[in-house]
């Protein structure tokens, strides 16, 4: 019909188990993979999560010919994802509506995979908050990047603005229209944690981390600009 619609899809992938058809994961081989610089066959210190979810998909310590499988694997699950996204887009297109919807893709948090000896996401590491955001539609630029701070949860404002409806004044979060105008920016900094074992925050250079583990507090700061593996650790403390 010609009245409004919203859809909300779900997909399991890259989630574990990782699982997909095997056309996908024959386009990548183990051998072929590059390890990302920050691997390292176990994460420096204990802070709660050794024996939790995806930590116990492999075992310690981590070797770099088995996180190439993992990866292959990640990777094989995310174009079986791109291939899903592709119908709905295809889909659109031939019954007319793709030039006239709004398309928001957004990713869970990212897994580790032997990047600081870890394999899941329950952690503050840049590879684990780090979350791909796209919008697409009519009114948003093409082939446009920013680098602005933001959450997820600032999609809700911003699709309102998009559409022309008015954000409740209960809402904490900000719209990223002005930001996809090229107008706007984000947030200075970015509050992270998992459960009560860590907590971050991060600014545009720097990001703190700070873990609540069985010996004490343990802390990391890391130049993010001159260090994005996040691989020197400028302090470090066990009180």
């Amino acid at each position: 019909s010609d009245s409004p619609w919203f859809a909300y899809v779900s997909y399991m992938a890259p989630h574990d188990p990782r699982s997909m058809p095997k056309e996908f994961l024959d386009l990548y081989s183990p051998s072929d993979i590059e390890l990302p610089p920050n691997f390292s066959p176990e994460h420096a210190f204990e802070f709660g999560i050794r024996s939790l979810r995806d930590e116990v998909l492999e075992e310690y310590p981590r070797t770099m010919e088995k996180i190439k499988t993992h990866i292959a694997e990640y990777y094989a699950m995310i174009s079986h994802l791109d291939s899903g996204i592709g119908k709905i887009i295809n889909k659109l297109k031939e019954n007319g509506n793709y030039e006239n919807t709004i398309i928001i893709f957004a990713g869970d948090n990212g897994l580790s995979i032997g990047q600081h000896g870890l394999m899941g996401k329950q952690n503050n590491y840049e590879h684990s908050v780090r979350v791909p955001l796209i919008f697409s539609g009519p009114g948003i630029p093409k082939n446009s990047q920013s680098d602005e701070y933001v959450f997820l949860m600032d999609i809700f404002p911003t699709i309102l603005d998009l559409v022309g409806c008015e954000t409740p004044a209960s809402s904490e979060a900000i719209s990223l229209e002005p930001i996809i105008r090229g107008e706007g920016t984000g947030r200075d900094n970015l509050y992270l944690a998992f459960r009560e074992l860590t907590r971050a925050v991060k600014t545009k250079q720097y990001k703190l981390i700070e873990y609540n583990t069985s010996e004490g507090v343990r802390t990391q700061l890391f130049d993010l600009i001159n260090d994005p593996w996040e691989r020197m650790i400028y302090l470090f403390r066990l009180i």
